[in-house]
């Protein structure tokens, strides 16, 4: 199979667990008693761990190759502050949707090393996917929740719009391949801005909404989250 057509098989199998995490979170509208505050905190907190699992074993220890530590603290730092601003604008113009832009945030760098990965002829690029699909899954199950609970979207419109997502991942891919695999330093700082903002993210939109009074598991879900980049993190080395 042509490299381009392992690209495109690989990134839309890992895209795909965005709207599948979507289309488990309308479980409770034909269940409602299934998804209790429990089992939807922990869940959260599964992806909030996934997500910091993603940022310490992979973009930042990847993006400080190219770069001296000041370079790589202010690329961190611009992702933070960039994340902000946005999180800012979504407040202002009442718009719900901190998960949804963390997940694409996550979603398309991971994607361009996908495709980096492919061109540059390493064998990891299999696990690699696996390991995009196993974080998307819990991200895009809090995405849909938290712009199905603001009211604005129908659950159609949501599903179609993480349809569309998804497909950023095969585009990112082959732009990676096609383009930047002969720019490291791109891919670098692409990866370190995105580390910085994931991490803002976690903080402001995920963390708060993990702790639930007298019940204690939603932070375990944070430690299996890491737990999950941990394992795939010493499967690749």
């Amino acid at each position: 199979m042509p490299v381009w057509a392992n690209i495109l098989v690989l990134t839309f199998m890992a895209g795909s667990a965005i709207p599948l995490g979507g289309l488990l979170a309308t479980v409770d509208s034909i269940r409602p008693n299934w998804l209790d505050e429990e089992l939807r905190h922990s869940i959260t907190a599964f992806g909030g761990g996934a997500l910091l699992s993603a940022i310490a074993l992979v973009l930042v220890p990847e993006g400080i190759e190219s770069f001296s530590v000041i370079i790589s603290t202010l690329l961190f730092l611009a992702g933070g502050l960039l994340f902000m601003w946005v999180d800012i604008w979504l407040y202002r113009h009442n718009t719900s949707g901190g998960q949804l832009v963390a997940m694409v945030s996550d979603f398309i760098p991971e994607s361009i090393a996908l495709g980096a990965s492919l061109a540059l002829g390493k064998g990891s690029s299999l696990l690699l996917a696996c390991l995009i699909a196993m974080q998307n899954l819990p991200e895009g199950f809090n995405a849909f929740r938290e712009l199905r609970e603001s009211g604005q979207y129908s659950c159609r419109k949501i599903l179609l719009l993480f349809v569309m997502l998804a497909l950023t991942g095969p585009i990112a891919g082959l732009a990676a391949y096609y383009w930047l695999s002969n720019y490291e330093s791109i891919i670098s700082g692409i990866m370190l801005v995105a580390a910085g903002g994931i991490l803002y993210a976690v903080f402001q939109d995920i963390a708060p909404q993990v702790r639930l009074e007298k019940h204690w598991a939603p932070p375990l879900g944070a430690v299996l989250g890491f737990v999950l980049g941990l394992v795939g993190y010493m499967s690749l080395h």
